[in-house]
């Protein structure tokens, strides 16, 4: 008898270019260490980023905005990724690029404003009165139908719920029913049912039922405990922009007319200021009232000089408003012309106005013990197998061209290993590769000495 294991096939996660970055690597007095949590070097840099986040945790920075700047290829974008995992995932961190605000559908300034209200978060508490329990029963009652003929309609369902307490029988709804229905609820499963809107919840399977199946993709819940009755506290996280779609979009009606407006309308809309006044009035008097708790998240910036004048005029009065996220800026351009002017120059193309109220973050160029420590650490988040002498030789090359052409290597010499019959990345490997591969100073080379030969 032959007996095969079967492989998973759990789909396994796409590694990016910040995989393997997993936070700051700071010690408990906020020192960062050498190499950790993914990132190497660029200790002050780090060091910075870690009393931002402390400050961002203590709520003291709300409104504010940091600069993030260095040459290409120093860990700009890691240094903001890491700050989003310190923060967690409570905290809202919305990732942009400076181009994205030159849309053909909407305003420069609209894109701007509305990924500020994707990094504001409201944490909302609110106590419901739910009915929670094991379903022991769930029996539909049938009626004849007021249509006439043999049709049957359902008049009420009967549903026993279950507790470590003691047990209940409810009367319920049809239109419940149906929410029971699309939730998949069977015999055994933990629900919850909450009395005002008639809401259904399936939390899972109750953990009695965990032996059933040797393999099984469930989770299984325990009993709850208490009564079946009982007044419940449920936190929801819910962002600004995510109230300001919700409240933006027409209910329309079932008519012909509503639906072909629906069908035709332009996949963005834009979001009057007059609805997100009244929304941040809604919201003022819910965190007045202890309902609601706004949570400032992360909007990161990367490429900011892409942006022009107008739109960085719009970020002070954006910055001053006092729902306000905390802005992180990132490039890597040293003193160049603010993009909408022909005659401003100023350092990383963003006026001196506004440049004047960030804390600037600088990044270095790595050194080569570095760049080999980054090298090793790709390797093993790629899965590739590399001998010290490569990883040396791989280091030497990303010295002289750039860390980014050296991580570019990588892959092409693990495939040539292959190829060429070795379990691991030789140096030959690497030498092989990179013959066939130019880097962008040897392409620069061969552009001047052939410019002749090449179109202008």
């Amino acid at each position: 008898m032959k007996i095969e294991e079967v492989k998973s096939t759990v789909k396994t996660q796409r590694i990016s270019s910040h995989s393997h970055v997993k936070g700051l690597g700071l010690d408990d007095c906020g020192e960062a260490i050498q190499m950790a949590s993914g990132l190497v070097g660029q200790e002050d840099a780090r060091q910075a980023a870690g009393i931002v986040v402390d400050m961002i945790r203590t709520r003291k920075m709300s409104g504010r905005a940091v600069l993030v700047a260095g040459p290409p290829g120093t860990g700009k974008t890691a240094i903001a990724l890491a700050i989003a995992h310190e923060l967690g995932n409570k905290v809202p961190f919305c990732p942009m690029v400076g181009s994205e605000v030159y849309s053909s559908e909407i305003k420069k300034t609209e894109v701007l404003m509305e990924n500020f209200r994707r990094a504001i978060g409201l944490r909302i508490k609110e106590t419901k009165e739910v009915y929670e329990g094991e379903v022991t029963e769930m029996t539909p009652v049938e009626t004849d139908s007021t249509a006439g003929g043999y049709s049957k309609t359902v008049s009420h369902v009967i549903v026993g719920l279950k507790t470590a307490k003691g047990t209940k029988q409810l009367k319920l709804d049809p239109t419940i029913y149906e929410s029971l229905q699309k939730e998949k609820v069977e015999t055994g499963d933990v629900i919850y049912i909450e009395a005002n809107s008639g809401a259904v919840k399936r939390q899972g399977r109750s953990d009695s039922y965990a032996t059933e199946y040797d393999l099984e993709a469930e989770e299984y819940v325990p009993l709850p405990k208490g009564e079946v009755h009982k007044k419940k506290e449920v936190i929801q996280d819910v962002t600004l922009h995510d109230l300001d779609v919700a409240n933006a979009q027409p209910k329309g009606g079932q008519d012909i007319l509503s639906m072909m407006g629906q069908l035709m309308k332009s996949k963005k809309t834009e979001i009057t200021d007059k609805l997100r006044k009244e929304i941040n009035k809604v919201v003022n008097k819910y965190i007045d009232q202890g309902i609601a708790e706004l949570v400032p998240g992360v909007l990161f910036i990367d490429e900011v000089h892409m942006l022009d004048l107008e739109t960085f005029t719009y970020l002070h009065k954006a910055l001053e408003s006092t729902i306000a996220p905390i802005v992180i800026f990132a490039t890597n351009r040293g003193h160049c012309t603010v993009r909408g002017t022909d005659d401003i120059v100023a350092p990383h193309g963003i006026p001196m106005d506004l440049l004047d109220r960030l804390l600037i973050i600088r990044t270095l160029p790595y050194n080569r013990e570095e760049m080999e420590s980054i090298l090793k650490l790709r390797a093993q988040t790629e899965g590739h197998s590399i001998e010290p002498d490569a990883l040396h030789y791989l280091a030497e090359v990303g010295t002289s061209t750039t860390l980014r052409y050296a991580i570019q290597l990588l892959t092409p010499s693990s495939q040539n290993a292959k190829m060429n019959g070795h379990g691991s990345i030789l140096k030959k490997d690497i030498e092989e590769t990179t013959s066939l591969f130019m880097h962008a100073k040897e392409s620069c080379k061969i552009l001047k000495k052939c410019a002749d030969k090449f179109m202008k």
